[in-house]
């Protein structure tokens, strides 16, 4: 009997370096994502806010993904039940595994979460005043991080809403069981603060000050720690194109290779292109030395109608940077990706026709990137869903290859369809591999 050979599919789908992806998570009411992480197995790790039913003000909330965005299990934390509302904002994997979350209670109290590697508390600390349910209290946990002796140290603060010289940034160090170690408070405006430690054990620290009430004028600041919480020195960035009376906000901070630092925040009143003044915001990205001189600045602004934020920044291992943030109000995410100094390379916009913002992006080991925010435009309801982009190393969710096939290829092994090798059997399909990186499924059939 004959032996007919049939080639099923001439080449498998090729799994392209740093694809993309979307995905989308929430329930029957605003749910966001603050915080993304990518985790030790290829996954990810997020936090935001979920709210459990319309009545519900919000719980903190952990998802952890596979490496493609599929769901493996989340967690809600619940301090107050309803109508309270709580939220996570910062999250880092920590040295065994587990997670180290901090976010806040009704904007009046820090906590501190930590939990085993599938989200199960291990213990939770709490630090602030002003009382449950007083939206001024001193509380808002913004930023964690495991430091080198396995504790933690936090970034929190208060803003107010009719008095910008009123708030409090407030910087917590704890052991690693959360218990404070000390902390130290600085007069400014708490809404919006980040902290890391630096390589020489201390810690930076970006948020904003304002100093004048009653026309707003509030700086970016930039806090420098020693590793016992000592002030080495302090600066801040403002916009003195029009006397200073602006409104600058300093919302991240790292630590850039070469020592220094790199902040992305948001400035008011920049002159536009044509040289009128804009009365809406422009993202600020801010590089200074070690010591906090700023070596340059750039703004990026969009519409020139509406407020462009940033949220993020991360520097990119080619030694540039790459920022997360929205434009027009929220209409769409922005992705930017500059060079060493400053300079725009490419610029995507995310999202759909509702809602976007990003809040978080880091740069993933495939050398593409992952960002977390929230977005209504794929919700039928209108309400916000936790968004989590995977991009490529272009910014791109989808992408496309070429891949080269030669003429001269050589069999290099034969493997069945779970990637086992094999001899080729009559009704079984199997698959050949070439040496120049092509495939080709086959079926012997008798």
């Amino acid at each position: 009997m004959k032996k007919l050979l049939f080639i099923i599919l001439l080449t498998l789908p090729f799994v392209g370096f740093g694809q993309g992806w979307e995905r989308t998570f929430g329930g029957p009411d605003n749910d966001y994502g603050y915080c993304v992480q990518q985790t030790n197995d290829g996954g990810y790790i997020v936090t935001g806010r979920k709210t459990p039913s319309i009545n519900d003000g919000g719980d903190v909330w952990l998802l952890k993904t596979d490496g493609i965005g599929n769901l493996l299990w989340e967690k809600n934390y619940d301090r107050l039940n309803n109508p309270y509302s709580e939220k996570g904002m910062s999250v880092k994997q920590t040295n065994d595994g587990g997670y180290i979350i901090t976010g806040l209670i009704w904007s009046s109290v820090t906590w501190l979460i930590k939990t085993d590697s599938f989200g199960d508390t291990i213990w939770t600390k709490e630090f602030g005043g002003g009382g449950i349910g007083n939206v001024y209290g001193d509380g808002m946990g913004h930023s964690v991080q495991q430091t080198t002796d396995g504790g933690y140290i936090i970034s929190s603060g208060r803003g107010t809403t009719g008095s910008f010289t009123n708030g409090v940034i407030k910087i917590i160090k704890t052991d690693s069981f959360g218990d404070s170690l000390w902390t130290k408070t600085y007069s400014g405006h708490g809404v919006n603060t980040c902290i890391e430690q630096t390589t020489d054990g201390g810690f930076v620290i970006t948020g904003t000050k304002c100093t004048n009430q009653n026309s707003e004028s509030c700086d970016v600041w930039l806090i420098k720690l020693n590793s016992t919480g000592n002030e080495l020195w302090n600066t801040t960035y403002g916009n003195t194109v029009f006397g200073g009376d602006v409104w600058d906000q300093g919302n991240f901070v790292q630590q850039t290779l070469d020592g220094g630092y790199i902040i992305i925040g948001s400035t008011l009143n920049y002159l536009n292109t044509n040289n009128t003044v804009s009365n809406y915001s422009d993202v600020w990205l801010i590089k200074t030395d070690p010591y906090g001189v700023k070596q340059w600045d750039q703004t990026f602004g969009f519409s020139g109608s509406s407020d462009d934020r940033g949220k993020c920044v991360q520097q990119t291992s080619d030694g540039g940077y790459i920022l997360v943030g929205w434009r027009n109000g929220g209409s769409r995410i922005y992705l930017i990706k500059t060079d060493g100094n400053g300079q725009e390379i490419w610029t995507k916009s995310l999202g759909g026709s509702g809602t976007d913002r990003g809040y978080y992006v880091q740069q993933t080991n495939d050398g593409g990137y992952i960002i977390t925010g929230e977005t209504s435009s794929f919700n039928s309801s209108n309400y916000e869903d936790l968004y989590l982009i995977k991009t490529d190393g272009n910014g791109n969710i989808t992408s496309t290859f070429n891949i080269p096939i030669s003429s001269n290829k050589k069999l290099e092994k034969l493997v069945d369809i779970l990637g086992r090798e094999t001899k080729p059997q009559t009704n079984t399909p199997f698959i050949e591999i070439y040496d120049d990186g092509s495939t080709e499924k086959k079926i012997v059939v008798e």
